[in-house]
């Protein structure tokens, strides 16, 4: 099942002396944080508005709605914060790293069960799948075109089409 919510960041420590907390994005480009008006923070996802926000170096430095003060900014700390998935229209073929996670990985002509992907690394050039069979054996599998021929969220399965080689035993 989809996660309604959706980790994209966690506040790291105050900036400044009227509020602006600095966020490590857990995005692919800080810039995207940048794009929200409104956010979730905590366990209970509480909604917060956000004031203005902007990249500084791999970072980006916040304000929310409320948070005025070093000391408001101070209790923020630690927390995460969370995006609705319904605020991202993601483009075809792609797809929420929180929804890949957990998918069944078979071949796509025998069948075979590969096992179950458990990371997504990316590297600049393309992601790749950390995928882990039963008995914990990892396999690296490179997140393009030639390899992953589908990708079914609902039934939770992604097809791929391995490069020759990429599952001999060594």
């Amino acid at each position: 099942m989809k996660k309604e919510y959706l980790e994209i960041g966690k506040i790291v420590n105050i900036h400044g002396l009227h509020g602006e907390v600095k966020v490590v994005p857990w995005c692919d480009e800080p810039e995207f944080l940048c794009e929200f008006d409104m956010l979730y923070i905590g366990k209970d996802k509480q909604e917060v508005d956000v004031v203005r926000s902007r990249v500084f170096k791999n970072s980006v430095i916040m304000k929310i709605e409320g948070c005025d003060t070093p000391e408001d900014a101070e209790k923020l700390r630690g927390q995460i914060l969370y995006m609705h998935r319904d605020d991202v229209e993601l483009g075809e073929g792609c797809y929420f790293i929180q929804d890949l996670l957990g998918l069944k990985v078979i071949d796509a002509d025998s069948g075979a069960v590969y096992g179950i992907l458990k990371d997504v690394f990316q590297t600049g050039a393309n992601d790749v799948y950390d995928v882990r069979d039963e008995n914990g054996k990892q396999y690296l599998i490179p997140a393009i075109p030639d390899v992953i021929i589908e990708t079914d969220l609902d039934a939770e399965i992604m097809r791929i089409r391995p490069l020759e080689g990429l599952f001999d035993a060594n």
